[in-house]
């Protein structure tokens, strides 16, 4: 009987220690998804506030007029755009892993670009006998053709893709572009001088002169469509505040004014700008690498 209590007592233990051993088997290792820092997060809505300037250049080509002086013709020329702009933006970000942040971006800005000029063009001197007039060897004249022309970029809006890259989780560095609309008001007026000299076809005695004001004043205000690129650099300094520094070229093309009168040209319009502003992102949201 003894030999039997012994016995099974030594059965149990060895099951015990064998429950035990199967307890103590190590377990599978599984990786922990990596993380980005929910601190630096770029998925989310935004909306900010920006200013800056704006370098623009306007290129004219003045039709040819119809006149019964021999005047010289305007021909094409350009002129500087340039003033300040402000204005602000609402986007949307979603960053696609720990490098890539991709979103949409509109913006509508109001600006100061405007300017005028006044071009002018001074014939040769010519016989009035050129223009028909009987005993047209008696005086001379100097024809000189005047145009006033102001050109003024009222607002702009883009609506632009923007695709960037995190140099660290807090900046990150974007290329963009997209649709540019904007409003451009066009001015012209345009006027013909004639001086006329004596005695004959050599005399230099101002004799008198006029005016006439061939191109009455007229002025046109339309919304013009085009393309913009550009880059830029952003960065957070705190969960949802970040600051950026901007640069787009903007295009919006050439149009056509004033047709079949003296005032018709071609204007063709494009702009450089450069602008800083800050962002408040209201939802940023941590982003997990899947592996």
């Amino acid at each position: 009987m003894k030999r039997i209590v012994v016995g099974m007592a030594a059965a149990m233990s060895l099951v015990a220690t064998g429950a035990l051993a199967a307890d103590l088997a190590a377990k599978p290792y599984v990786k922990a998804p990596v993380m980005v820092d929910p601190v630096w997060s770029w998925t989310g809505f935004y909306a900010g506030l920006n200013a800056g300037y704006s370098w623009g250049r306007a290129e004219t080509t003045v039709a040819p007029i119809a006149l019964p002086f021999p005047a010289t013709q305007f021909g094409a020329f350009g002129q500087n755009v340039d003033g300040w702009l402000a204005g602000g933006q609402l986007g949307y970000n979603w960053q696609i892993d720990p490098k890539w942040v991709v979103g949409l971006e509109g913006d509508i800005q109001a600006t100061g670009e405007r300017s005028s000029r006044t071009a002018t063009t001074t014939s040769a001197r010519y016989g009035s006998n050129i223009i028909g007039i009987p005993g047209g060897t008696d005086f001379n004249s100097i024809a000189t053709l005047t145009a006033n022309l102001s050109y003024d970029l009222q607002w702009f809006a883009t609506f632009r893709g923007r695709v960037g890259v995190l140099s660290d989780p807090q900046t990150l560095w974007y290329a963009t572009g997209g649709l540019a609309v904007g409003e451009f008001k066009y001015s012209s007026a345009t006027a013909l001088g004639i001086q006329v000299f004596g005695p004959g076809l050599g005399g230099t005695t101002p004799l008198g002169g006029f005016n006439l004001p061939i191109g009455a004043g007229v002025s046109s205000t339309d919304t013009r469509v085009g393309w913009t690129v550009g880059a830029g650099v952003e960065r957070k300094f705190t969960r949802n505040w970040s600051a950026k520094l901007e640069y787009l070229y903007m295009d919006f093309g050439s149009k056509t004014y004033f047709v079949g009168t003296a005032n018709q040209a071609d204007v063709s319009f494009h702009d450089h700008v450069l602008r800083a502003g800050f962002n408040y992102a209201f939802t940023p949201t941590p982003v997990v690498a899947k592996y």
